[in-house]
């Protein structure tokens, strides 16, 4: 709601000065990862990026950057970079030549519902990490997967966006608190941040045997998934890495639980309810196990081409 003023030079006209308000803050456009723009109604159009927008103080509170138009025209829906966010990339540039973003060496995702209550949580709030590096500040502090950051540095982690956004602005080499909730009990370790910009990832990734028993190709065809093991041929076939361990989907019935959670041929199956896989027999004797113990669903660990997510699917009744 307050009064803002956009500086740019739209088709030319140098110093045209536009006025609006503030629409929202903390907006994320897919721009990139630290997404967290000003929106106002102030126009912009083409021209007024990189123009600054000042509030009615007379201080610059934003960059201006994109708009959203179907026409190229502005529509009342500009982005502007926050001011305090440009000032820290402007000093890195400054002493260093490049950016030096903060890295814990995870991936994350955000606490959906029915994790939450899969999970035992109370409030659906914080990052989930799906995978904890292999010699990553992360996991050199002893995070592991499963674990849900709920705190950074004494700030609270809403979702995966606030934390990527809180690390990526810590300074590289500073040992960081982070609070983390395990198996449902408040936990705090300390990291030591190493820089994004120097990170040349690589997954973290054996070969499987043995099929499973009717009874449980039954629970899988009620799951609407096939399920393969990493040999050579489905590894191929996919382009999995010849070290990654757990069970290859093959195939995901239509209108199936399976689908319904947007499982794919090619994802690989890592855990179920924390538990390793190890073969394609042992992941439906995981799945008969929660079954056996009246759950309603079981909390699978699965890794889409670089990215590792968990999924919550339900289980036959």
């Amino acid at each position: 709601g307050d009064w803002v003023l956009a500086i740019g030079n739209p088709a030319g006209l140098g110093g045209t000065v536009t006025a609006g308000i503030i629409s929202a803050r903390g907006r994320d456009i897919r721009a990139g990862p630290y997404d967290d723009f000003i929106q106002t109604d102030a126009p912009i159009n083409q021209g007024n990026s990189g123009g600054p927008l000042f509030n009615t103080a007379g201080e610059v509170i934003g960059i201006n950057t994109a708009i959203y138009s179907p026409n190229g025209g502005s529509i009342g829906i500009g982005f502007s970079i926050p001011s305090n966010q440009a000032e820290k990339v402007i000093a890195q540039l400054e002493k260093f030549g490049s950016t030096r973003r903060g890295w814990l060496g995870v991936s994350v995702q955000d606490i959906t519902d029915d994790l939450a209550q899969q999970m035992g949580m109370e409030t659906v709030s914080g990052a989930l990490i799906t995978q904890a590096y292999f010699d990553f500040p992360a996991q050199k502090a002893g995070i592991k997967a499963g674990d849900i950051i709920i705190e950074f540095d004494g700030q609270p982690v809403e979702d995966s966006s606030s934390l990527i956004r809180l690390v990526g602005n810590a300074t590289v080499g500073n040992e960081s608190q982070v609070k983390i909730l395990r198996d449902g009990k408040e936990k705090t370790v300390i990291v030591t941040l190493g820089q994004r910009e120097k990170v040349n990832m690589a997954a973290i990734n054996g070969p499987n045997a043995v099929p499973p028993s009717q009874k449980q190709n039954q629970i899988m065809d009620s799951l609407g998934l096939r399920i393969g093991p990493l040999n050579q041929e489905n590894r191929n076939r996919f382009g999995i890495d010849g070290q990654m361990k757990g069970v290859v989907i093959l195939d995901v019935t239509a209108n199936s639980p399976g689908a319904d959670k947007g499982l794919r041929p090619g994802y690989v199956i890592l855990e179920v309810n924390q538990q390793a896989v190890e073969s394609v027999s042992n992941f439906a004797e995981l799945v008969e196990m929660a079954i056996a113990q009246n759950k309603s669903a079981i909390l699978m660990r699965i890794k889409i081409d670089n990215t590792y997510r968990f999924v919550v699917l339900e289980l036959p009744k």
